[in-house]
């Protein structure tokens, strides 16, 4: 069986300086418990605003017969 290579679905959120830690902590617990992400980068500017990259298997389907038997 071939092994295929892992691919990734990455989204960028932005996260406001006023968000406060508690709420964005619920954000990226919530992201991850129910939409399957996991964090990937974390990056805090001086300004206080959040850059958060976050990123999930993308799950393709691959064949399981072989077209010659059908």
């Amino acid at each position: 069986m071939p092994k295929y290579p892992v691919e990734y679905e990455t989204r960028r959120v932005r996260i406001d300086r006023t968000v406060g830690l508690n709420a964005v902590r619920r954000i990226l617990t919530d992201e991850a418990e129910y939409g399957g992400w996991e964090l990937q980068r974390l990056r805090r500017y001086r300004d206080g605003t959040r850059e958060v990259w976050v990123r999930r298997k993308i799950i393709r389907v691959r064949p399981t017969l072989d077209s010659t038997l059908l």
